[in-house]
């Protein structure tokens, strides 16, 4: 009888921990664990992806790789997201400005012009 050994039991003991995981892990949602946050990714990359995937999707369309439907589905669905990623840039750019004041400054900024055109009319 030949001599079991460390090594042999260590081998055998991977293999069936590797088979084991191998038949149990479709039964296990692994998105879930490696879901990452599009919040720490940066907003113009996700875009440019996104665009980029677009212009993929048309280009099989085009050579017949997927039919009329999923191409109108997939569009319409990455439009959506490229959308509302273009909307939440817009709100990031847009300065949060205290509307009151702004107004006051306009108002200012009208009173100033008055003189002034006042006073080039006064020096004719």
């Amino acid at each position: 009888m030949p001599e079991i050994t460390i090594i042999s039991i260590i081998f055998t003991a991977g293999l069936s921990l590797t088979c084991l995981f191998l038949i149990l892990a479709p039964f296990f949602k692994w998105d879930a664990y490696l879901n990452v946050s599009s919040k720490g990714q940066d907003i113009s990359s996700i875009k440019e992806e996104l665009m980029s995937t677009l212009n993929e999707l048309e280009f099989e369309y085009k050579m017949d790789k997927i039919s009329h439907d999923d191409y109108k589905k997939l569009k319409k669905q990455y439009e959506v997201e490229v959308i509302s990623i273009m909307k939440e840039e817009e709100q990031m750019m847009e300065p949060s400005v205290d509307k009151e004041l702004m107004a006051e400054v306009e108002k200012e900024i009208e009173s100033q012009m008055k003189t002034h055109k006042n006073k080039k009319g006064e020096e004719k």
